[in-house]
């Protein structure tokens, strides 16, 4: 069926986002964003003028929120799964912000390896980012969590390539952040507390300094289950540990915070 001139397919749902009257087409039996998603967008900064990118960005949630929340002049999402990365186009082409979000087909194993972003699909109308590399004043990722050998895997592929590093892991969303970053360029990231080590371990190798570090806990009682970096491509080391995020006050009531951050 047509809604505001996209085509919606069968198994597919457009959600609201609650900001900027933006909707996002998502599949109903498929990997769909999560909070995640949106508290990387709230803690991720774009600047007047600034250009910025998303690894792995699949439907687009993070591009078209970063959109909607900062004053930057481009905004860019890659996305390796061709059936995923059609919903992102369409759902950009739906919120009519087509001239400053561009959704790419593309591997972030071939940004790493400082390869053509994408044979199929380059997005080539704009001189300014024709060479992509050293051009991002951010880069975001909310990449898969899971080692490839860590736990089942989805039944659907996408799922598993979502969750899991089937297609890339950490040291190459890292090495293509570094290739993508300007120098000074800032790189924010969502990921699991278990993997601190590794993930600070991984940035510093590839010049991307942490500078500030935010824990988020389900309660104020529990453990943190989820951790946004920023980190700055060339800068010295000194690193911040912000005051956390509390996701709930009590069960199945948000935090303020969050409720702000949701738009609610």
């Amino acid at each position: 069926m047509k809604y505001k001139n996209v085509e919606i397919f069968s198994g597919e749902r457009v959600d609201s986002l609650e900001r900027n009257g933006y909707e996002i087409i998502q599949n109903e039996k498929g990997f769909c964003f999560g909070m995640d998603a949106v508290l990387l967008s709230a803690f991720a900064k774009v600047k007047k003028g600034e250009i910025a990118i998303d690894l792995g960005t699949g439907t687009g949630i993070i591009p078209i929120l970063l959109e909607a929340k900062n004053e930057g002049k481009l905004y860019f999402g890659v996305e390796i799964q061709s059936e995923v990365y059609d919903m992102a186009k369409r759902s950009v082409e739906m919120n009519g912000i087509s001239d400053k979000v561009h959704i790419l087909c593309g591997d972030i194993k071939q940004i790493a390896e400082k390869r053509q972003l994408s044979e199929t699909d380059p997005y080539n109308e704009n001189d300014e980012i024709k060479d992509l590399f050293g051009k991002f004043n951010v880069v975001t990722s909310n990449p898969p969590y899971m080692r490839a050998n860590n736990g089942k895997h989805s039944i659907e592929e996408f799922k598993a390539i979502s969750r899991h590093e089937v297609k890339c892991n950490l040291e190459d969303v890292c090495r293509a952040a570094s290739n993508l970053l300007k120098d000074n360029g800032r790189f924010y990231m969502v990921h699991r507390p278990l993997r601190l080590v590794e993930i600070v371990s991984a940035l510093k190798k590839y010049r991307l300094e942490p500078k500030r570090i935010k824990f988020v806990h389900p309660f104020i009682e529990n453990e943190a289950n989820m951790v946004l970096i920023e980190a700055i491509k060339g800068a010295k080391g000194e690193c911040r540990i912000e005051k956390p995020i509390i996701v709930y006050s009590e069960p199945g009531k948000y935090t303020e915070e969050i409720l702000e951050i949701y738009g609610f």
